[in-house]
């Protein structure tokens, strides 16, 4: 009978026997909760998020081609001006990250597929700060070299704040601009978050430009830069082509010569606020 979802109870006195021959009186049927806790270990199952090796940020889990996902697997939103809604871009292991910057190096794939949907803004933040440490450090040893004068040398903070306006202001600003140029001109393919990826992974060349662009050697110091303006306009150029060749062809060549304007700009104020 507990198949069917009862319990029996056998009333059995002091004397270790039944007591009574009458089952009427001496079975009770209870209610089985068997079912029940059955249906309520399965719905708790099927609620428990599915926790990978690599976790992100604060361990929390991510699903590919949607963000946030609630626990029972339905997507969850968040508003723009919560922190959970900025978190979500931050939400990348170490390894992931180091992947990613192994492909802009050696950009042997498409980055924007190596990101596989999942951009995040981790990498291209610590990317820019660290390439705006470097280029103060750099540029600094580099007015010191060109000092020739017996006074002390005195420090020059404001190569921070310009590195800083720089790279985070060139970084955070032209994306922004591209991606609403190409929404202009009818592109369904553009992603803001994507833009900010891919303009932030290749500010990883800079570093090792600004590492060895301090010698007092102009035209060495020339050939640097001009070797990390070639190697990170290719790689924009490689990404934003697929993206960009989907608009006019009218507006494509033209956008495509505005990035490579605006990035030639870049490098020469990297150049000549830094190593001239």
């Amino acid at each position: 009978m507990a198949n069917r979802g009862y319990d029996v109870v056998v009333d059995v006195d002091a004397e270790g026997d039944l007591g009574h021959t009458d089952l009427q009186e001496d079975l009770e049927f209870h209610h089985s909760n068997f079912e029940h806790d059955q249906r309520s270990a399965k719905m708790q199952a099927a609620s428990t998020p599915f926790l990978s090796g690599g976790g992100g940020v604060g361990g929390s889990s991510t699903s590919r081609g949607g963000r946030d996902r609630s626990p029972g697997g339905t997507p969850t939103k968040h508003t723009w001006w919560t922190i959970h809604y900025y978190a979500q871009y931050f939400d990348v292991d170490t390894n992931e990250v180091l992947r990613r910057c192994m492909a802009t190096l050696y950009p042997r794939n498409n980055f924007l597929d190596v990101l596989e949907g999942n951009a995040d803004l981790y990498g291209p933040f610590w990317i820019a700060t660290t390439v705006v440490v470097i280029l103060f450090l750099t540029g600094t040893i580099s007015q010191w070299l060109s000092n020739n004068d017996d006074a002390h040398f005195a420090y020059d903070f404001t190569l921070l704040s310009g590195a800083a306006g720089l790279v985070y202001g060139y970084t955070g600003v032209i994306p922004i601009a591209l991606w609403g140029l190409l929404k202009w001109f009818g592109s369904s393919s553009a992603e803001l978050v994507e833009a900010w990826a891919l303009y932030g992974y290749s500010n990883l060349v800079w570093i090792a430009v600004a590492l060895v662009s301090w010698s007092p050697l102009t035209a060495l110091n020339w050939a640097l830069v001009g070797v990390g303006f070639g190697w990170t306009v290719f790689f924009l150029l490689r990404n934003l082509y697929p993206v960009l060749s989907a608009t006019d062809a009218k507006a494509s060549k033209i956008l495509l010569v505005l990035v490579v304007l605006l990035h030639a700009g870049f490098a020469l104020a990297i150049k000549i606020l830094f190593f001239a």
